[in-house]
C-alpha cells in the first residue's frame, strides 16, 4: 500500500523500513505491531545493531516509530544505513564496497546527494536473526590490512562525491570528520 500511496514509482522517495533483530535463534515473528512493541518492552527485540552500532539506524527515530500512524521523513545524518525500498532506477550500490562495509552507508549518501526523501514507513518493519559471523565480518575485525583498504576506498568514495556533487557533498566529509 505505502508503495502505492507515497507514488514510489514517480517520486524520489526511499522507504524506510525500521530494522530490529533479537539474540534468540528461534522466534515467533510478531503479526502486528503491537506485537511487536510488546516485544521491544520485555527484550525480546532491540532496535537493530543497539549494541554495536547505533549511528546505523538511530536516524530512523525508533521513539517516534513506536507511535506513528502515518509516514515521517527523516534526515541523512553520518553513518545512516537503513534499509529501504526504492525505485529500480536508484543509483546502484556502489562496487567498491564489496565484503563487509559501507556499502549501505554509501549507497543512502548517494541517495542523499541526488535528493531522495527519507520516508519512515509506520508499520512496517523487519526483524534480523543471528547467525555465524560472515568470513567478511571476520577479516575485518582480525585483518589490519582489510581495514586500510576499506579506509582508503571510503575516501576515494568521498572525493568522487565532491567532484560530482560539488558544494552539496561538503556535508558528506564534514559528517565523516566529526564521526
Amino acid at each position: 500500500k505505502s508503495v502505492t500511496q507515497l507514488d514510489l514509482a514517480n517520486t524520489k522517495k526511499a522507504l524506510i523500513i525500521p530494522a530490529f533483530e533479537t539474540l534468540r535463534y528461534r522466534l515467533s515473528f510478531p503479526k502486528s505491531k503491537a506485537e511487536l512493541l510488546s516485544m521491544l518492552d520485555m527484550g525480546t527485540l532491540f532496535t537493530f545493531r543497539y549494541h554495536v552500532w547505533t549511528k546505523g539506524h538511530a536516524p530512523t527515530n525508533f521513539a517516534k516509530w513506536r507511535t506513528a500512524t502515518t509516514p515521517y521523513r527523516v534526515e541523512w545524518e553520518a553513518d545512516f544505513e537503513p534499509y529501504v525500498v526504492v525505485r529500480k532506477d536508484c543509483p546502484e550500490y556502489d562496487r567498491r564496497f564489496v565484503g563487509f562495509g559501507w556499502n549501505k552507508v554509501a549507497h543512502i549518501m548517494e541517495l542523499d546527494a541526488q535528493e531522495y526523501e527519507f520516508t519512515v514507513l509506520p508499520n512496517a518493519y523487519m526483524i534480523h536473526m543471528p547467525h555465524a559471523p560472515s568470513f567478511d565480518i571476520t577479516k575485518f575485525r582480525s585483518n589490519k590490512q582489510y581495514r586500510i583498504c576499506l579506509k582508503t576506498l571510503k575516501e576515494e568514495f568521498q572525493q568522487d562525491m565532491s567532484r560530482h556533487y560539488g558544494f552539496a557533498a561538503l556535508k558528506y566529509l564534514t559528517a565523516e570528520n566529526n564521526s
